[in-house]
């Protein structure tokens, strides 16, 4: 497999020759090739960290690898690209500007979008209370600065593995009935957020979505839980406060503004629950 990676423009392209997917491996078992066999490739890899060209000797070993790298160069950077991309495993540095590593930990760890996501924290900070908050933060793991790059690359397969033990009992257990109501409950729960999405500022209550996607306020309830694991407004808590992170790293908007934006009573209200979401004040996180 070629992986070509550019730094500049952030973007991953992936070949791979043909006549490679037919051909019966040679190596020994315990070769690193063999060992990360056990993980469904290309796994995709987010690195998040401000001083990339100090990753190089890593990154050119997770490439040998195989995995699919994409970069991003603060914590902030890093939560949205998370969101979207949605990527197997993130190495995150800590000190890092705008938004530091243990934040965009817990942004992360908040948003049920990417809390399944294991994160791996890179960083030089090694004392205790640091090495504590990152892993009670939500961190799977720790590794001190300057470190090995193959002992990284061992740690990223452990918890790959991890991360594909945890998720395979529920799908070998999948039959064709379940997967047709999964596939209408996942339809109900995208049109329901999407209605949302667009109503943030005077959000309707449930029985007035429920009508306006024609179904019944139970069904609407279980489509959520069994898709999001949230309540329609745990959801809706959390796209507000993921809308207002975007905001306050975005735009000028003054935080009475945001949460009048995102139908919040009053900037103290506002202001308490993205404290107790973020660990910071609305003020506080903007000028980090």
């Amino acid at each position: 497999m070629i992986i070509i990676i550019d730094y500049h423009e952030e973007r991953v392209c992936t070949e791979m020759p043909p006549e490679s997917m037919n051909e019966p491996s040679s190596m020994p078992a315990s070769s690193p090739a063999a060992v990360s066999a056990e993980v469904p490739a290309p796994a995709h890899l987010l690195v998040v960290d401000d001083r990339v060209d100090e990753l190089r000797l890593l990154i050119a070993l997770i490439r040998q690898e195989g995995f699919r790298i994409s970069i991003a160069f603060d914590g902030a950077q890093g939560y949205h690209r998370a969101q979207a991309l949605q990527p197997d495993l993130i190495l995150m540095d800590v000190s890092m500007p705008i938004l530091d590593g243990f934040g965009a930990c817990r942004l992360l760890q908040n948003d049920a979008s990417t809390s399944h996501i294991p994160i791996i924290f890179l960083s030089s900070a090694s004392e205790l209370d640091s090495r504590l908050e990152g892993l009670q933060n939500g961190g799977v793991d720790y590794i001190l600065k300057p470190y090995e790059p193959e002992e990284v690359l061992a740690r990223i397969r452990v918890h790959l593995r991890r991360r594909i033990a945890v998720a395979q009992p529920g799908a070998l257990h999948g039959e064709s009935g379940i997967a047709a109501s999964s596939n209408k409950d996942r339809t109900l729960v995208n049109a329901a957020c999407q209605y949302l999405r667009t109503r943030l500022s005077r959000p309707p209550s449930l029985a007035q979505l429920a009508r306006a996607l024609h179904t019944n306020e139970k069904r609407l309830t279980r489509a959520f839980r069994n898709e999001m694991d949230l309540t329609v407004f745990e959801y809706l808590r959390e796209e507000r406060l993921r809308q207002a992170t975007r905001l306050l790293l975005e735009t000028s908007l003054s935080v009475t503004q945001i949460a009048e934006e995102l139908g919040y009573s009053s900037s103290a209200n506002f202001a308490t629950a993205f404290r107790s979401h973020t660990g910071y004040t609305p003020t506080a996180f903007r000028a980090r």
